[in-house]
This record gives C-alpha cells, structure tokens and sequence, in this order.
C-alpha cells in the first residue's frame, strides 16, 4: 500500500502516474486503436464515459497536460479510435454517460486539443446520430443526467451543439409536475419515486436548465431551474448549518438504497456543484451559501471512514472518495478552506491503493456479497479514470498551480477564485 503522507497530503502526481501506467497495461491492443473493457475481468468492451474508454480518454489528456509526456496524447488519439468505431456502428445508447453523448464529448476534446481529424468528424457523426433518434420528447425511459435528456444537452453544448442542447431539455418545460416547493419530473418512465440529486435526479435536470438557459440566453429555462432547485431546497433536513435531502421520495428500492448519501451522485457532494452553478448563472449569493452547507455536511459526515457497511465503500469519481475530492478542491479555490479535507480525502485514496510493478488502482467494496472486494476497474465512475483526474488536480492545488482540468466537465462547473492568490499561486 502507498500510505498518505500526513497533514501534507499524498504526492499526488506519484499516484496518479502509477494509475495511469496501470491503465495503460490493461489497453487492449486493436490494430492501430487501444480498447478498454469496464473492469479486469470483463472481455466485453466498454466504449462509455460512465465505465469505458471515453472517459479513459479524458483522463489520458488530463495526463498529457500535466506530464507533457507524448505517451498519454498517443493512448488518447488510438482510445478515440475506437470511440469512432463504436458511432460508425451506430452505438444503441444516445445519453451522456453511457451513449453517444458523451463519446461525441470525448471525440470533441482529442480533436480539438490534439489536432485529430477523424475525430472531430466523428463527434459531429455522433450528434447527428443522436439528433435522428429523438422523439420529440426523449431518448429512453430515463429522463436525467446520467442516461437522459438532461446529460444529453450537457454533452452537446460541451461537443459545440447548443441548437440540440436547447432541444434536448425543452420537454422538461410541459413535463413539470408542481410540488409544495417548486417543481420535480419523473425521471425514469413508470417508476414512482421522485429523485432529488444530480445523477439521476431534480438537481442534475436543474443543472442541465440552468446551463443550457444561461448559453443560449433562455430566461424561462433558467426560471424553471431555479424552480427545482426550490424543490430540492425545500426538502433539506439538516438546516440552517448543513444540507441534507433523502435519496427519494417514496423511497426507491429501500430494501437496498440507503435514505442519505453523501457523495457525487446522490448527496451534498454533488448538490453543491448544482449550487455553484447556479450561483455563478444567477448571481444570487444565496446559492454560495447552500453549497457552504453542502461542504459542511460532507466535512461531519464522517466520510472517508467506513463507519459501518455500506457507508463508505467506495474510492471512485461517482459515489465515492474522489467525487469529494473534486469539491473540496473547489472549496480550496474558491474559499481557501478546502486543503486540510483535500489531503485527508488524498490520503485515503493513497492508503487504500493497491500499488505494485504494474501500476496503481483501486477495489471498491460491496458489502452485500462475500468476498467483499471487487475486481479493480479502468474508467471514470468506479475506477482509475476518474480518480487520475481529481488526483493530478489535487496535486496542483496542493502546489499552488493552475487549480483547473484540461478538460471541463459537462456537469461541472470550473471554479472561479474569490479570494486573493495565496503566495505562488497565479492570479
């Protein structure tokens, strides 16, 4: 194991290079193009930004600019190789992190910062893919960030499209249904529970509205943003210091979902970036005040201890350790109070890595099987990809550099300094 290295923090270029090296290893070579598959074990590949090679990609250009090393502007242009082959195949998937959304992102991005042709042919090929296949309401039964429509007019306006980001969450403006504090949406067909947060929930549509309104000069889109975010706000149950709304209401799958999360996906973690964001689109104070609550809640939970099973069983960008980390190195940009909980979240990443010849990478655990540890896996949500990401950012906020990625992503909002530069810091 590579421990933390105390209140300094980890060296995080150290780490994550060894995660890239161990990315690298497990490419899998397909003529001039590099695969990965979702995990190890797996001999499916896997051609998503959710769990596959789009989003390994992106954390190979995050790699190339922080290194300046040619091997990972190579990987990515051979990895975008095979996202082209997966649209001239006509992928079946058209949302962000799992469909053709986000692979037009990722092509986007190693076209234009890498001068490759055939992939900004092929991001284009991608948008037109997903624009044939809309209903005039959707593109499947889910109806949000992850696999809907709000993560698809994210991935559009990212991939240069904003004609089809405005299309994508038009339907959210009939769809509405009015509650007691604003408004909410079913966000997958014939489920009746209502999601609060930003992967599958209120926030992430939220998001999307305020995101694409504020781009192309849309005031009812944001209006009907900030009208589920009073929804959202509304449901708060840790006032007037933190933050804190159940998962959904009625309760999905109560069985095997726990009522609060604190991560990314579905708790304070991920709430704040939809916070941000609307604080930045709105100018509105009020919304820096709620994601303060956000980081305040995240900083008591107890996070990254594992209190009990299930609590904490995760390191990755989605529900775990590293979708934390991505806050709190905000807070260290935009407030100057993030560092000391950066390098505690930092240094449990490094503890908890398996770190040998082959590189660095991480087991998430599921509590509910036996054994518990899962196989490693290679992409952004549960795997080396996106902890590479928030680590090499980690790394330069802990150095006092550039605080920002080389790619921004869709439903992240870049941080925006607002307190005076600290010695070596830029700006």
């Amino acid at each position: 194991m590579l421990r933390g290295m105390g209140q300094a923090g980890p060296d995080g270029s150290l780490l994550a290079r060894k995660a890239l090296d161990w990315l690298l290893q497990m490419a899998q070579e397909r003529g001039t193009a590099l695969a990965w598959t979702g995990r190890p074990d797996d001999d499916e590949l896997d051609p998503t930004l959710y769990s596959g090679t789009a989003g390994i990609v992106l954390a190979l250009l995050e790699g190339y600019q922080h290194f300046g090393e040619e091997r990972y502007a190579q990987a990515a242009v051979r990895g975008a190789r095979t996202l082209a082959a997966a649209v001239a195949r006509q992928w079946p998937l058209s949302s962000l992190y799992f469909g053709l959304a986000g692979l037009a992102f990722a092509l986007r991005e190693v076209g234009d910062r890498l001068g490759d042709r055939q992939a900004g042919r092929a991001a284009v090929s991608a948008l037109d893919l997903v624009r044939s296949r809309f209903d005039g309401q959707r593109w499947a039964d889910q109806f949000e960030l992850l696999g809907g429509n709000a993560g698809i007019a994210l991935g559009a306006a990212r991939a240069g499209d904003l004609d089809l980001a405005v299309l994508a969450v038009t339907p959210y403006l009939a769809a509405a249904e009015p509650t007691a504090g604003g408004v909410h949406w079913e966000v997958r067909a014939g489920v009746p529970a209502r999601f609060h947060h930003l992967s599958h929930g209120t926030l992430g549509i939220v998001y999307a509205l305020a995101a694409t309104g504020h781009a192309a000069g849309r005031a009812d889109l944001i209006d009907l943003a900030l009208a589920g975010a009073a929804d959202v706000v509304s449901r708060d149950e840790a006032g007037p210091d933190g933050f804190l709304v159940p998962h959904s209401d009625p309760q999905h799958k109560p069985e095997r979902i726990e009522r609060y999360s604190y991560g990314w996906c579905h708790g304070p973690a991920g709430d704040a970036q939809a916070f941000r964001l609307l604080a930045q689109v709105t100018g509105d104070p009020a919304w820096t005040g709620l994601a303060g609550r956000c980081w305040h809640t995240v900083t008591g939970s107890g996070l990254p201890q594992r209190l009990r099973p299930g609590f904490w069983d995760n390191s990755g960008r989605c529900c775990g350790t590293a979708g934390v980390l991505a806050l709190a190195c905000d807070r260290q940009t935009e407030h100057a109070d993030g560092l000391a909980f950066a390098n505690v979240l930092a240094g449990d990443l490094a503890a908890r890595a398996t770190v040998d010849a082959g590189g660095a990478r991480w087991s998430n655990y599921e509590h509910r099987a036996s054994p518990g540890p899962l196989a490693p896996r290679t992409g952004w949500a549960m795997g080396n990809a996106g902890v590479v990401r928030e680590l090499l950012r980690y790394a330069r906020v802990q150095e006092g550099r550039d605080p920002g990625y080389a790619v921004t992503w869709p439903d992240h909002p870049p941080a925006v300094r607002a307190v005076p530069s600290r010695p070596g810091w830029p700006g």
